[in-house]
């Protein structure tokens, strides 16, 4: 007996849940319907915001990131960044010299430093240099450039070649986006240059992200996982994801 379309509806459902995609291929073999009919059961599910739909398969939510400004993003998770900006701090060592990002969760990490013995940052964020410079034990840099309203921080050649005339111990980044196969992401393309100069610059590459920044993307890409030695994120991540990244031999850190 030959399942309906509410059957075929909620079986599709189930199985996005349980394994975080379906594809039209498997759908069809599954049901015995055609690709056209599971299609369009997809894009049914679509239009009532149940799913996206992908390169021939639907996965539980659109993973493309839209651009909001820092005043904005500051209000989201903040528990959560506040617990990995803490942990963060605790990874920073006398005689450093640290690229301090741009974006939220490196701002609120830039609240939880304190002074340690000949501490040198360098940052592209505005609002970081502000809160560090009240800190006279802290040797402040700021990168120069075009200034980005949206994250009151700089981008531009400025900027990449000043960060050429130096190295760094430890990068301290914030991303919009961290997708497995992708990798990790902005919503600029101007922030993502910077940022893989950034990444050229540091011998340790650390990105700060809550979990919700998982399975999503942005419009530039800064670099693949491969390129990253430590993800600080909170306890929301999800098992299989937390599973992938420590098979790649990133060092997860879970607040």
């Amino acid at each position: 007996m030959s399942l309906n379309i509410i059957d075929r509806h909620q079986l599709i459902l189930n199985k996005l849940e349980e394994n975080g995609y379906v594809t039209v291929n498997e759908l069809s073999k599954e049901f015995k319907v055609s690709l056209v009919t599971i299609r369009k059961d997809l894009k049914q599910l679509e239009e009532k915001n149940l799913l996206f739909r992908s390169h021939g398969k639907a996965i539980p939510a659109n993973p493309y990131i839209k651009e909001h400004p820092v005043n904005i993003k500051e209000k989201l998770h903040t528990e959560e960044k506040n617990k990995i900006a803490i942990a963060a701090a605790k990874t920073l060592e006398p005689h450093d010299s640290i690229i301090i990002a741009s974006g939220t969760s490196v701002i609120e990490f830039a609240r939880h430093i304190t002074p340690i013995e000949n501490l040198t940052v360098l940052t592209a964020s505005l609002n970081t240099a502000l809160i560090l410079a009240e800190h006279k034990e802290i040797d402040v840099m700021q990168l120069g450039g075009i200034i980005r309203p949206s994250s009151s921080s700089v981008v531009g050649s400025i900027a990449e070649k000043m960060l050429s005339e130096f190295t760094f111990t430890k990068l301290f980044l914030g991303v919009d986006g961290i997708d497995l196969e992708f990798g990790l992401t902005t919503t600029s393309s101007m922030e993502a240059s910077l940022n893989k100069e950034m990444i050229k610059a540091a011998q340790k590459i650390i990105v700060l992200a809550d979990s919700s920044k998982f399975n999503k993307k942005g419009f530039g890409k800064i670099c693949g996982i491969d390129e990253v030695d430590q993800i600080i994120t909170d306890s929301g991540i999800d098992s299989k994801t937390k599973n992938k990244l420590m098979e790649l031999g990133v060092e997860l850190t879970i607040v």
